[in-house]
């Protein structure tokens, strides 16, 4: 199967996180009812001027992270949903899971051991819909599966 070309709604982006438990075979896991996200990349750059470039700054990209910042409603009763908001009163080690970002073309970006950042998870107005909010920070180098 030849890959999606051309312009796409963001809708077709989806997020899987691992929903099992510390040890366990990997079971990835869609997590429902994503409404937004944002992509941030934090790259570290080294800038240097030597003579013979006569005043002109180079460059090299020698560092780089990404951060996914993401709105949802909290649904319980979803796998995927749960494994990310379950992760809102651990810390340290235990907020780290695997992540995959797959995208509209098939293409997979899978984050190991990924630090979930819940920032929200039930808070809002009285006759709103309880929302899950988070933000995924890589941690290390992502796996990146082409499409087919």
């Amino acid at each position: 199967m030849a890959a999606a070309t051309g312009v796409y709604p963001c809708y077709e982006n989806q997020f899987q996180i691992d929903t099992a438990a510390s040890g366990a075979t990997a079971a990835m896991k869609s997590i429902a009812d994503c409404e937004t996200f944002e992509v941030s990349f934090d790259n570290g750059v080294e800038e240097w001027n030597s003579y013979d470039a006569e005043g002109w700054i180079r460059r090299l990209m020698t560092a780089k992270a990404v951060t996914i910042s993401v709105t949802a409603k909290r649904n319980v009763g979803d796998a995927g949903n749960d494994a990310v908001a379950g992760l809102a009163w651990k810390n340290g080690r235990n907020v780290e899971k695997d992540f995959q970002w797959t995208f509209p073309d098939g293409t997979v970006v899978k984050f190991g051991s990924a630090v979930i950042n819940v920032t929200n998870t039930g808070a809002g107005d009285a006759t709103a819909v309880a929302p899950l909010e988070f933000e995924v920070m890589s941690n290390g180098k992502p796996e990146i599966t082409p499409a087919a």
